[in-house]
């Protein structure tokens, strides 16, 4: 199976070479890389320019947001399977995708999903999701699985859409609730972590985008008829046990 990772970058000079180095250091053959370039000012171009030979495709031009750039990708991706690595993140060992196929194989699903873990600026672990095993009911009581470490078959986009870009933080939220919720795709769980992923990220960067953060998780939650305020709570009480020191 071909698997094509998406990383999508604006001004990214500092960590996205340590997250092309993780793609091409693989030890399975057959992955596409597609990078999506927001017409960044800074070395970030020149730096990818000099990793060309490695990447499949690469796009430099101004975007509307990170899920328009994953949407750019997305269109571009010929894989069997699409994943992400943004920049500032990493995979957790050179096995990570080799595991991932397996999977995908011996289930014969239609997405998987591991832990994650989040490190600092030089690579501390800081935090550790565990993740579990995927139910709906889970879901509807607010629980989802980490979405940097969701591989999703490339048919599933086709069948069901892309990143609805007109949420600014909750997009993956909403696209997790309509294709594991309202459509019940199958997927797998893999008890490794995938992905390492640098803090920061948009939706909890300062108190205003938890709370935009929030919002379009409500209305999420609404228009995909998966739960409303309960769930919404429960979703963020969830996550407390999900962080722990490993």
């Amino acid at each position: 199976m071909k698997v094509s990772i998406i990383t999508a970058c604006y001004n990214a000079e500092s960590t996205i070479e340590r997250s092309l180095n993780s793609v091409h250091n693989q030890n399975y053959s057959n992955i596409e890389h597609i990078v999506i370039d927001g017409a960044s000012d800074d070395k970030t171009l020149e730096i990818l320019t000099k990793y060309q030979n490695s990447i499949s495709n690469l796009v430099s031009t101004s975007d509307n947001g990170i899920y328009d750039a994953l949407n750019k990708g997305i269109k571009l991706a010929t894989g069997d399977i699409i994943g992400f690595l943004h920049a500032d993140d990493l995979f957790a060992s050179e096995q990570t995708i080799s595991q991932i196929v397996a999977l995908f194989s011996e289930k014969q699903t239609d997405s998987v999903y591991g832990d994650l873990e989040y490190i600092s600026n030089i690579g501390k672990v800081v935090r550790y999701w565990k993740s579990s095993e995927f139910t709906l009911p889970k879901l509807k009581k607010g629980w989802m699985p980490p979405h940097p470490t969701f591989f999703v078959r490339a048919m599933v986009y086709q069948k069901y859409g892309l990143f609805n870009t007109n949420f600014k933080i909750a997009a993956d939220y909403d696209f997790m609730l309509r294709v594991l919720g309202k459509y019940e795709i199958s997927t797998a769980y893999l008890p490794l972590v995938i992905t390492k992923m640098q803090l920061g990220g948009a939706s909890n960067k300062n108190i205003r985008n938890i709370l935009i953060k929030m919002k379009e998780d409500f209305i999420a939650l609404r228009k995909n008829k998966i739960g409303g305020i309960p769930t919404l709570l429960r979703k963020n009480i969830s996550k407390i046990p999900q962080f722990f020191s490993k």
